[in-house]
């Protein structure tokens, strides 16, 4: 077999990488030491909690595999799977090379009016994890080590990029979306999060945008990048597959649906009411998802099926993503039903259906993520805190960063894949399409 040079490129990368993390020189003056706390600080039930809900959040990547597999046809069950796994894989090592550091570094941004407002991180902040230790950090996890805040973290920057694969499955090169998902992370996701989830981020403090769990730092950004790259891609040869294996995406969607408790209650940093809060509307909203999905689908004259409940679980767990901890259980009962029926609605849609999104990821991430920011940004408890609270500013803002986010998210996905096609041709031959990703990338088959 011969071996291109992306392969030994791809390798030497790691190489340099695993090998230079033990030489790197600590740049101890870049982070701000005065804003850790001492170690007694730290409250064991809340470590006990995160550790667990990174564990959680974690499991959701493989569940998003299974979930994907078993959409696809039978030639590209292995090839859709491992592209979400292999996630876990090269979004750690970036996250603890730099995407940490992007994401929670030291603000680089703008001044406003005497303030500054981040939009990213100073990539030497925490390079190879320098300076992320066991103390907590006063601004960003007051009660757990930074470490494990970072980890946690992680979990989310693994799983996006994996929701985008469901987009082009069938029809990317496995060494082309490996680079696109380093650009991603890097150049989208790391700002992105850092202008939501950083104390001075842009979005955060000057918006004012309301996002507990990623709503969208996560499902928006994955959702227009993966429009954008069902665009890019083109269509199938054979846009019409039936799923291969239904028990599968049955078996992803409790995966994800479990590991979603981490994703949202955790996202509280501790063993709090917030983080009971969270994990009561997450599992309602997505069980009144689930079953307006399928009467909605019966009263449209389609069969009530197992896909269709799975689908409508996941778009209520992405619908209150962003406002769990903010609204009630009443609210997220009413949240999981009208998402359910706009995102059913886009995904039926004659218009969207002339786009090859091979799994809906637009129309059940992405739209998802934007019904629950709008929905959030209506519904949150707090003086102030939404359009039903007297914060008619905050709704009105939240409108303008989901603009923003939209746009930077879609035209940044296109440029990456435009930059990605350029170094590695995106789109496999006809022929391996023909036979299928599993055997003609990975030269391995499903039974």
């Amino acid at each position: 077999m011969k071996i291109g040079l992306k392969w030994i490129v791809s390798f030497s990368l790691i190489a340099l990488v695993a090998i230079g993390g033990l030489f790197w020189t600590p740049v101890t003056d870049i982070s701000d030491q005065g804003a850790f706390l001492t170690e007694d600080k730290i409250i064991g039930a809340d470590v006990a909690w995160i550790l667990a809900a990174a564990g959680l959040v974690l499991l959701m990547t493989p569940g998003l595999s299974f979930f994907y597999g078993g959409m696809v046809g039978r030639k590209n069950v292995i090839s859709t799977m491992l592209q979400s796994f292999i996630a876990l894989g090269v979004i750690s090592i970036v996250w603890v090379v730099v995407g940490f550091s992007l994401s929670f570094g030291e603000s680089l941004g703008v001044t406003i009016a005497g303030k500054h407002y981040g939009i990213i991180g100073n990539p030497l902040s925490y390079p190879f994890f320098n300076g992320v230790g066991s103390l907590p950090h006063s601004m960003m996890a007051p009660t757990i080590p930074f470490i494990l805040f970072a980890l946690f973290q992680m979990k989310f920057a693994v799983i996006t990029p994996a929701i985008i694969t469901g987009s082009f499955a069938e029809r990317v090169r496995f060494i082309s979306y490996l680079l696109f998902i380093v650009l991603f992370s890097i150049c989208i996701y790391t700002p992105l999060c850092h202008m939501v989830w950083h104390p001075d981020g842009l979005l955060n403090k000057y918006f004012g945008v309301k996002d507990f769990a990623g709503g969208t730092v996560v499902h928006m950004s994955a959702g227009f990048a993966a429009l954008a790259g069902a665009l890019v891609l083109g269509k199938r040869k054979n846009p019409h597959h039936e799923p291969s294996n239904i028990p599968y995406v049955l078996l992803g969607t409790g995966m994800l649906w479990f590991g979603w408790f981490g994703f949202n209650a955790g996202s509280a940093l501790s063993a709090s009411a917030s983080a009971a809060t969270a994990f009561g509307t997450t599992t309602i909203a997505s069980a009144s998802a689930m079953m307006t999905w399928i009467f909605f689908d019966r009263i449209n004259g389609r069969s009530i099926s197992a896909l269709g409940a799975c689908i409508g679980a996941v778009v209520g767990l992405v619908a209150i993503t962003p406002g769990c901890g903010f609204v009630s259980i009443q609210e997220s009962l009413f949240i999981g039903f009208i998402s359910a029926i706009v995102s059913n609605l886009m995904v039926n849609w004659k218009g969207l259906n002339k786009i090859d999104d091979t799994l809906d990821v637009f129309a059940c991430h992405g739209v998802g993520g934007i019904m629950g920011m709008i929905l959030t940004a209506i519904f949150a408890h707090g003086e102030k805190a939404s359009l039903l609270h007297g914060g008619a500013e905050v709704f009105l803002h939240h409108l303008a960063a989901l603009f923003l986010v939209s746009a930077f998210t879609f035209l940044g996905s296109l440029l990456l894949y435009k930059v990605t096609n350029a170094m590695i041709t995106l789109r496999v031959s006809e022929e391996s399409e023909t036979m299928g990703l599993d055997l003609s990338q990975h030269q391995e088959r499903f039974n």
